[in-house]
């Protein structure tokens, strides 16, 4: 039976779990490995903090979560797909790991940290986007979008 997210070891888990999976994907993987060239053993902990404060109020998070993402950006575009995905695989690994209302609350939190990235890289205010044109329908296993290598983004 699934546990609800309640330690940083959950939140590391659930980190890890979501980049296993990342790291590799076809749509969102080369972001990670070959633009932003992360060293997971390095981001793993600060995002791990960034989790661990939005759910369970820790306050070991310092900084701007956004400056990484306009700085990856610059060098390939991050379109409405590639939020998408990586939307669908937090909600996939969340609800392979936990169960719960912190669980619930993580992948509420990834939908409002997903548009807010997404509008302020189009140049609009969170408020202007809202969560519609970005929170579709989500793509599925397999499915829903297409690769473009050329551009490095789906379509």
């Amino acid at each position: 039976m699934k546990t609800d997210i309640a330690t940083r070891e959950d939140c590391e888990c659930l980190v890890r779990g979501f980049y296993e999976q990342a790291l590799v994907d076809p749509v969102i993987g080369f972001l990670f490995t070959e633009i932003a060239k992360i060293d997971i053993d390095h981001h793993v902990p600060r995002i791990t903090r960034f989790w661990e404060t939005v759910l369970l109020g820790a306050q070991t998070y310092g900084g701007g979560a956004f400056r990484p993402h306009l700085e990856l950006n610059e060098q390939v575009p991050l379109r409405q797909g590639h939020f998408e995905r990586w939307l669908w695989l937090w909600g996939q690994t969340v609800d392979r790991l936990f169960a719960g209302p912190v669980a619930e609350q993580a992948k509420r939190h990834a939908e409002r940290v997903a548009a807010a990235f997404y509008a302020r890289l189009q140049g609009r205010s969170d408020e202007e986007a809202g969560f519609g044109e970005l929170l579709g329908e989500l793509p599925q296993a397999g499915g829903g979008l297409r690769i473009t290598r050329s551009g490095g983004t789906p379509d």
